[in-house]
């Protein structure tokens, strides 16, 4: 999006490196500029702060939870999103917000993608190596690339054979198509059009494209759950009755109506299709003679039974709305509803009823059977072809090496990160690891998760700003946990974590669950075994830790 300029290779010696620019990257280093840590450099691929925002900017892209949840910092920069649901656009401005709030863009370095990380015991600083021949040597480095950075293609036969035009959606190309995110894809109207990936990216898509093509032909292997959207404009009479610490508050409501399945004794602030089932679940409980004498299975056969109730209620809106009775059984979910992230939109099943759109079922191939150079093959009949957009997501159950884009990350004593971590992750808190010193860590990994993505990031980001603050305030060259520390930590990751292997086996193959193949890397879904007690437990773990002050289980090195 915004072309990389020709500069120097840059040689320098830092404090804090930053590696991504999206929200984990501005959210690390937000927090370490209000530590007082003011020597930060974010080094971002993208010519831009934004990270999945930067570059995703494809037709119809919004978030898909309440962006008054899940945007974050808006007290802070006294920011207010423009209705519940906001525009990709809104969403990457916002993060431009953060990036100038705190004097993020003068030391940051754009369109440049991290190579190589190599510990250096002489100087007891990371070596980093980029594809701008950089040499930055810094005290302490802060990995920050995000689960949404990769783009994931399928694995269809013959991909590269295709002759016609092809792209991703986080890669619009609108030389292509025409328009914007708005929509206008004009120069769409001659041509036959393929969507493969029917996930929260394509039910946004397909509107637009319905809208623009001559023919779309959308190649569905699972079909969504779709809900209506009502994406109302932001209420000013709402704004102006919310009180100081309103955000805090409303993610930490929609966080237990959501990832704790319910939060007796208080309101649903957000009331959408997302707490749904726990709202429900709650009326049921709440409903009984004596709610506390539930038993575990009680309540596992309420909380299913609601399930199957909003389940029904969404196959039978699919049945109202889609004219076509082959089509609309197709598109009827099958599944559990929290088996692959729900989605809304008010445009996705009416764009069915179009002439000029048809819905490729390939559930029973498991997906398309393969490429040649005039189209796809699907359950052997060959679809002609002009463009193939892939809505197929990003790799976030890969390989952490591929998740990383780097190419190597040694720690002391030429120690391999990916080798280290191989057959399971080894951290304190999921934010540092032994054997690789001033190194930190942000995602999903033996951390306390929220329902919220950003809320996790500011979490990790205020932990390890003041653990980097600290270092530098006691003198120490270096931090890193001690192996009982980190031994004790994976002990209570396995003893605590919930173990949902179980119902991810009964769930169609998506992210959720490994795309079906169990856990890989020690992991039994893309969370990575979180802390079973909880975000908020999690969060309050951190903060006793922090008030005790001696920094237990780490080792600061001179």
């Amino acid at each position: 999006h915004t072309p990389a300029t020709a500069r120097d290779p840059i040689s320098q010696d830092i404090d804090v490196a930053v590696l991504g620019g999206g929200f984990a990257g501005l959210l690390s280093a937000a927090y370490l500029k209000k530590a007082g840590v003011d020597d930060v450099r974010i080094i971002e691929l993208g010519g831009d702060f934004g990270g999945v925002w930067y570059w995703n900017r494809y037709p119809g892209i919004q978030c898909d939870n309440e962006s008054y949840c899940y945007i974050p910092l808006l007290e802070e920069l006294d920011f207010m999103p423009s209705k519940k649901f906001a525009d990709g656009a809104e969403i990457y401005e916002h993060c431009r917000r953060i990036g100038k709030h705190f004097g993020l863009y003068d030391s940051a370095i754009f369109s440049t993608q991290v190579r190589e990380l190599r510990w250096d015991e002489s100087l007891k600083r990371w070596r980093i190596g980029t594809s701008r021949d950089d040499d930055i040597r810094a005290r302490f480095v802060v990995m920050a690339s995000g689960p949404f950075h990769r783009p994931k293609l399928p694995g269809i036969p013959g991909i590269k054979d295709f002759n016609g035009h092809s792209f991703h959606s986080s890669r619009w190309d609108y030389a292509y198509t025409g328009g914007d995110t708005t929509g206008g894809l004009v120069k769409l109207a001659d041509k036959r059009v393929a969507l493969i990936g029917t996930g929260a990216t394509g039910v946004q898509l397909v509107p637009f494209l319905g809208r623009h093509a001559k023919h779309l032909y959308v190649f569905q292997r699972t079909p969504s759950t779709v809900d209506a959207r009502g994406n109302a404009p932001t209420d000013p009479q709402w704004v102006r009755s919310l009180k100081p610490g309103w955000q805090k508050e409303r993610q930490r409501n929609f966080h237990g109506w959501t990832f704790e399945g319910m939060a007796l004794g208080q309101p649903d602030l957000v009331c959408d299709f997302w707490t749904e089932l726990g709202r429900n679940t709650a009326a049921r409980v709440l409903a009984h003679d004596d709610p506390a004498s539930l038993t575990p299975e009680q309540f596992i056969t309420i909380r299913e039974e609601e399930d199957y109730k909003i389940m029904e209620r969404l196959r039978r809106r699919v049945g109202r709305i889609v004219a076509d009775e082959q089509t609309a059984e197709a598109l009827k979910p099958y599944y559990r509803f929290l088996c692959k992230r729900p989605c809304s939109n008010d445009e996705y099943l009416p764009t069915f009823n179009r002439p000029n759109v048809t819905l490729v079922d390939v559930s029973s191939s498991k997906g398309v059977q393969r490429a040649t150079p005039k189209g796809l093959v699907a359950d052997g009949v060959e679809y002609e072809l002009d463009c193939i957009i892939y809505a197929s997501g990003f790799e976030i159950t890969t390989q952490i090496s591929r998740r990383y884009s780097i190419d190597a990350i040694r720690g002391r004593d030429g120690l391999s990160l990916f080798d280290h971590w191989r057959d399971g992750y080894r951290t304190l808190h999921g934010m540092t690891s032994r054997g690789f010193p001033n190194q930190f860590f942000t995602g999903f990994t033996q951390v306390g998760i929220s329902a919220n993505i950003a809320a996790n990031y500011e979490l990790q980001g205020e932990h390890i700003a003041y653990l980097i603050s600290e270092a530098l305030a006691r003198g120490a060259a270096t931090v890193e946990p001690t192996q009982q520390a980190q031994d004790q930590w994976c002990a209570t990751i396995r003893e605590t974590a919930v173990d949902n292997s179980a119902f991810d086996s009964q769930c169609t193959p998506g992210y959720y669950n490994n795309e079906g193949g169990g856990g890989g890397e020690g992991i039994r879904s893309h969370l990575g075994e979180p802390y079973g007690p909880g975000f908020y437990a999690f969060g309050d773990l951190l903060k006793k830790w922090r008030d005790e002050g001696d920094l237990a289980g780490l080792v600061l090195g001179t």
